[in-house]
């Protein structure tokens, strides 16, 4: 009977992130004016709004302008009942299952918004990133608190440093414009001080360019062409100052992820740029290093995995349909939920095929 709940529920979930998924990118409210075509603008029925079912009895077209419907709509539907069939498999009811449902219904609504704008909203992405957090404060679910905030950071700094070096790379090693007041620059020389001198120090000396960017309107931070030559010179240097590699390279990504995932919030609320800025081109977004640092809220380590499947998954998917620019989103989406439900599973197989 769980399980069948489960279903119907995802299925009822799904047709709600359908509005979302067409709302949010919008602006528009995503509970009012009720659900309408999205053709003729008619005000759909009770009748209009069974998921998979209507659509099926329509055959696919509106009942009021016959014309065709997105199928789409009854993907999304059916793709989110799947997904919580699958939770109600792993989690008995009580408020552990809600979780992994909101959790699931975040991923669903973040990944076709990525596939229709090339963008992951910040509402989803730090509501996804606070409510891991939230849970693992109040219920030590699904990871302890300090697992869960360590395992956001680690990942978040990760992501970032692979965008600034693939950005490095895109740009042929030329310096690119520093952000006022904060921006990849200081992520960079966090992960910098991180690595040498501890997260703590790390951060700090980040968020203090930061401040004195703010006080005097002008990019305060050491340069690419020096930030990220020296990272990898600095793990290997770690020793000589009393650290191991291992220590070296969590305290760099925790302090970058603290920098990545702060600045992301305060651009969050910053009013967009005004029309006529040059963006320049970037291998990664920011967006996709908010959602992996949400994942590892969740995960913990395994984010990484999420990560590893996901480039995998992206990179087949664009070599067999030949696209060089994919939304990454959907794969990240992907990965975490397969190293949600099966990350142990893979990891100890993967271990037993080392021979460990």
């Amino acid at each position: 009977m769980w399980p069948l709940f489960a279903l119907f529920l995802g299925l009822a979930v799904g047709s709600f992130l359908n509005v979302v998924i067409h709302r949010l990118p919008r602006g528009e409210s995503v509970v009012y004016p009720p659900s309408r075509c999205p053709q003729c603008g008619h005000r759909l029925g009770p009748w209009d709004l069974v998921p998979v079912l209507s659509y099926l009895a329509l055959k696919g077209r509106c009942r009021y302008c016959a014309r065709p419907i997105s199928p789409r709509y009854p993907l999304v539907e059916a793709l989110t009942g799947g997904l919580f069939l699958l939770a109600s498999l792993f989690y008995p009811p009580g408020v552990e299952a809600l979780l992994v449902f909101l959790f699931l219904a975040f991923l669903v609504a973040l990944a076709f918004i990525d596939v229709d704008t090339f963008e992951l909203p910040d509402p989803l992405t730090y509501g996804l990133l606070f409510l891991g957090l939230l849970a693992s404060w109040a219920l030590a679910f699904p990871l302890p608190f300090r697992e869960s905030l360590d395992g956001s950071l680690m990942a978040a700094g990760g992501l970032a440093l692979v965008a600034g070096y693939g950005n490095f790379f895109l740009r042929r090693f030329k310096e690119g414009r520093a952000e006022v007041p904060v921006g990849p620059h200081q992520v960079h020389m966090a992960a910098l001080f991180g690595a040498l001198l501890g997260p703590g120090v790390g951060m700090a000396l980040a968020f203090l360019a930061w401040a004195l960017s703010a006080r005097t309107g002008r990019a305060v931070a050491l340069p690419d062409r020096l930030t990220l030559p020296l990272l990898p010179l600095a793990f290997l240097l770690a020793p000589a100052l009393g650290l191991d590699f291992l220590e070296s390279l969590k305290g760099s990504l925790l302090a970058a992820g603290g920098l990545a995932l702060a600045g992301g919030l305060y651009w969050a609320f910053r009013p967009l740029p005004e029309e006529g800025e040059e963006e320049e081109p970037v291998a990664m977004g920011y967006g996709d290093v908010k959602l992996l640092g949400a994942l590892g809220a969740w995960l913990g380590p395994y984010a990484f995995l999420a990560l590893f499947l996901g480039v995998f998954a992206g990179a087949l998917v664009g070599l067999l349909l030949r696209q060089r620019k994919l939304p990454f989103g959907p794969y990240l989406a992907l990965g975490g939920v397969v190293a949600f439900f099966f990350g142990e599973t893979i990891w100890g197989a993967y271990l037993r095929l080392l021979g460990f």
